[in-house]
This record gives C-alpha cells, sequence and structure tokens, in this order.
C-alpha cells in the first residue's frame, strides 16, 4: 500500500486515521509532540512540534527516505472559542502554526513524492471552515484557509494526478475539548466518533484510480452540545 504521513497521530482523529491506514497495510509515519500509544510493526513515530517552524523544518530530511510515500494526511489541530480581544498572541501565533502553516509546509515537503507515485493529500479541516459562528474568527479563519489551500492545490495538481481531498467533521468525540468550555452532545447521533472520520477517509480512498473526491462534509443526524460546570 505505500507510506502515509499522518500529523496528530497520538489522539483523537489522527490517531484513529492512522490505526485505520495501518490496518489496511500502510506503512504510517505519525508525528506528533508525543508517541501515543500506537505499537505496530509498521508505525513509526517522528516527534515534532509542529507550532514550531524550526522543528517542522526539520521533517524534511528525514521525510525525503520514502520513496513510496502516497499519501499525507494532515489531522493535527487545536481550537479555542473565546472573544477574540481574549485570545493572547502566542495563541493567535500557534493557532496558524499548527492548523494552517504546518501542513502547508509538509505539503511542500512531500510533493514531488506524491506527484511521482500519484499520491493524495488529505486535509481534516472542520465544520467550522463552512460557517460563521461567534466566538470562532480565529479557529475558522485557520480552517477556512487549510480548505481553500487544499481545493487551489487540487486544481494546480490536476496534471500530476495528486488528488486533495478536504474532509470537514463537526463536532466529534475526542481529547480537542478536553481544555475548552463545552463539549460534544451525550448522545450518540449528537456527535461524531474518531472512527468516523477515519471511516470516511478509508471509503474515499477505495474509489478507483482516475476518481477524486475533493470535498466531504461528515455531521451527526442530531445537533447536541454539552457545557461544562466550573
Amino acid at each position: 500500500m505505500g507510506t502515509a504521513i499522518v500529523t496528530g497521530s497520538s489522539s483523537g482523529i489522527g490517531k484513529a486515521c492512522a490505526q485505520m491506514l495501518l490496518e489496511e497495510g500502510y506503512r504510517v509515519i505519525g508525528i506528533s509532540r508525543t508517541r501515543g500509544d500506537i505499537e505496530h510493526p509498521l508505525f513509526t513515530h517522528l516527534a515534532c512540534d509542529l507550532g514550531d517552524f524550526t522543528s517542522v523544518e526539520a521533517l524534511k530530511t528525514p521525510l525525503a527516505h520514502y520513496d513510496d510515500l502516497n499519501l499525507l494526511v494532515n489531522a493535527a489541530g487545536f481550537g479555542r472559542f473565546e472573544p477574540h480581544e481574549e485570545i493572547t498572541p502566542s495563541v493567535i501565533r500557534d493557532m496558524v502554526a499548527v492548523n494552517l502553516t504546518a501542513p502547508m509546509l509538509l505539503s511542500r515537503f512531500t510533493l514531488r513524492l506524491l506527484k511521482r507515485n500519484r499520491g493524495t493529500i488529505v486535509n481534516i479541516t472542520s465544520i467550522e471552515a463552512t460557517r460563521h459562528a461567534k466566538f470562532s474568527a480565529l479557529y475558522t479563519a485557520t480552517k477556512t484557509g487549510l480548505r481553500s489551500f487544499g481545493h487551489t492545490l487540487f486544481e494546480e495538481l490536476r496534471p500530476s494526478g495528486v488528488a486533495v481531498l478536504t474532509i470537514n467533521p463537526d463536532m466529534t468525540d475526542t481529547p480537542f475539548f478536553d481544555t475548552l468550555r463545552f463539549g460534544v452532545g451525550d448522545e450518540d447521533d449528537m456527535k461524531l466518533f474518531a472512527s468516523d472520520i477515519a471511516g470516511t477517509l478509508k471509503n474515499a480512498l477505495s474509489l478507483r484510480a482516475g476518481v477524486s473526491v475533493t470535498e466531504i462534509t461528515v455531521r451527526p443526524r442530531r445537533f447536541g452540545i454539552s457545557k461544562k460546570t466550573r
């Protein structure tokens, strides 16, 4: 199946995607600050703080060694949902770096191999990339930017046969919400699970060569949200 790179592989959607790809026979290069608990003979972890430009830049050399690279999954990300004047400059810098700059850099570092192998780039964005909600200006800006980057890059790469898929998940039951004041709904049909997004990716990758799905939005059937008490 070749080699896949997955960012945010230590938890949440990134971990679920990495596990699914390992089950499908891919060699997976997981990129995250900590290894997490994935133990598999085809799994390799590269430690990286995706919020640090120098750390991301250092990935260029090791990633170039995977000649059979045919999949990049940009799944890492974080959010803050507060009035914009209350968000610190450091959070603005870090969120832009992790959610937008790092995927752009990793796409650049891997494009020659992906072109050679007619591979695929997958950007995990958010439902917020498709709408405008209060207290979400910064997060929405980064995810909308990543969504637009993916759509535009697809047009650029069509002559080379590289596919670019954007997946916009709605609220998903992951550690993403651990530090936030709200969380997913209590009932299963009010939330997504990380495995739902991994399954969506699996289905998209199963299409015949020459067919590209460029965008998928995944939502629970009912709306649900839980507020945390402090």
